[in-house]
């Protein structure tokens, strides 16, 4: 049963740093999508991996969300580094709640 609860768990703060992702940061403007929700999910499960086994401060993490949108989703936009930078903070005030 224990590793039921851990897996709850890990499902809850996975789904806290998706939300995050979806309101703070969202590069490619899906937010309002809800059949879209799942899009970050591979770039939650490696910023809470972040979190939790690198403890990781929000400056790593903003770097991670700026490579993946700018090499990895080719974006350019100027408010890009804000955007991950606002992302960062507001998932690494969620690691007390892990």
């Amino acid at each position: 049963m224990a590793h039921k609860t851990d897996r709850d768990q890990s499902d809850k703060n996975r789904d806290l740093v998706r939300d995050v992702l979806l309101r703070d940061w969202d590069p490619i403007g899906i937010s309002g999508i809800p059949e879209a929700k799942d899009e970050y999910d591979d770039y939650a499960d490696v910023v809470l991996a972040m979190l939790i086994n690198e403890n990781a401060t929000a400056e790593d993490i903003a770097g991670y969300l700026f490579k993946i949108a700018t090499e990895d989703m080719a974006l350019s936009d100027r408010k890009m580094a804000k955007l991950c930078d606002r992302a960062a903070e507001a998932v690494v005030a969620l690691r007390s709640n892990f």
